[in-house]
């Protein structure tokens, strides 16, 4: 996933929404994918998965609800930054449109029987070139050369567990201290209980190691760059996600989804943007846009997601997707549905 905007506000105004969140999931269009929906094995969890072979389970956006708490998940590659040092990609996953992942993880999908994490590529390389001049799998494993853990279980163990191990001030603090084995990332968690309590947002950085916390009631966007240096579509979709959700914070469900959807499909290039193109010179200027589109290497902005909890703690999860391989071709549409008002 590329990008994100969200506001969480566990005590919104009168038919306002304790959450109102946009998302893009930016991946090459042949990965396979299970379309949005509830978790099979996990009842109170909703969200896509990845069903690439060697990686399913993961996935890159999730929400779930438990305990009387809203949990949501998100995960962010870091554009153009290394691996860690000796770290050596699994040999099942070097294919040329992901040849920057690898994954061990538990089964949450449906089907598979042996399932493994998302990940994210580094558009920042050619999808044929190997992203650490290091790292030269055919060579074989040394002993200093590890694995990479799979990130997308990081969403998933977030979301799926509600104990107390794995709230987010818990969470965050013992994913900070193994965050180094896993590729370069942001992870967005976000936890929203009862009105008294404020929503706690934080966002989890690995290269350097950092959290940070976010505010209750503010709008933020985050895409695949540290936050304080976002690149210019984040900063410009932050300000018209704002006006979003100041125009239409008390809306429909249908007059606010559609706005956000339209923000969503926004194909203009801001570019020159000095932050992406440092971190990314090869594919910048393509991946400059909100709804991306690099024809030559069939990567853009596939998926689509709204994600919508009003006050009354019914969620909406509402899902636009390729079901194909041209994304001038035909979409899908899922509208998720879920009261949770007496769900503890």
């Amino acid at each position: 996933m590329c990008v994100i905007f969200f506001c969480a506000d566990s005590n919104p105004q009168p038919g306002g929404y304790k959450l109102i969140l946009a998302s893009n999931r930016d991946e090459f269009f042949a990965r396979a994918t299970q379309s949005a929906a509830k978790w099979a094995n996990v009842d109170h969890v909703y969200g896509g998965i990845d069903l690439e072979p060697g990686r399913e389970g993961g996935t890159w956006l999730a929400i779930g609800h438990s305990a009387g708490f809203f949990k949501v998940g998100a995960l962010l590659n870091l554009t153009g930054e290394p691996k860690p040092r000796d770290a050596v990609a699994h040999k099942n996953i070097l294919q040329p449109h992901n040849h920057n992942s690898n994954s061990i993880g538990i089964n949450l999908c449906p089907k598979p029987t042996n399932s493994n994490s998302y990940r994210h590529p580094n558009p920042n390389a050619n999808p044929n070139q190997n992203p650490n001049p290091n790292t030269n799998p055919s060579k074989g494993q040394s002993n200093n050369e590890h694995f990479l853990l799979g990130r997308g279980m990081i969403v998933a163990d977030f979301v799926t567990q509600a104990d107390e191990e794995h709230n987010i001030l818990n969470y965050n603090g013992s994913l900070l201290k193994d965050c180094t084995k896993y590729s370069a990332f942001n992870f967005v968690s976000i936890e929203i209980g009862s009105s008294s309590q404020p929503a706690r947002v934080k966002l989890l950085s690995n290269v350097p190691p950092t959290v940070e916390d976010f505010q209750n009631g503010e709008c933020y966007g985050f895409g695949n760059s540290l936050p304080h240096t976002p690149f210019e579509k984040v900063r410009h979709g932050q300000q018209e996600f704002e006006a979003i959700v100041k125009a239409h914070g008390a809306s429909s469900v249908e007059t606010l989804s559609a706005q956000l959807m339209q923000l969503l499909r926004n194909k203009h290039k801001f570019w020159p943007d000095d932050e992406l193109k440092r971190r990314a010179p090869n594919w910048g200027e393509g991946l400059s846009a909100l709804n991306v589109h690099i024809e030559d290497h069939a990567y853009g902005s596939r998926t689509h997601t709204v994600v919508l909890v009003d006050s009354e703690n019914k969620m909406h999860f509402i899902e636009e997707t390729m079901s194909g391989l041209d994304p001038l071709g035909e979409w899908s549409r899922t509208h998720i549905e879920k009261d949770f008002q007496n769900s503890v």
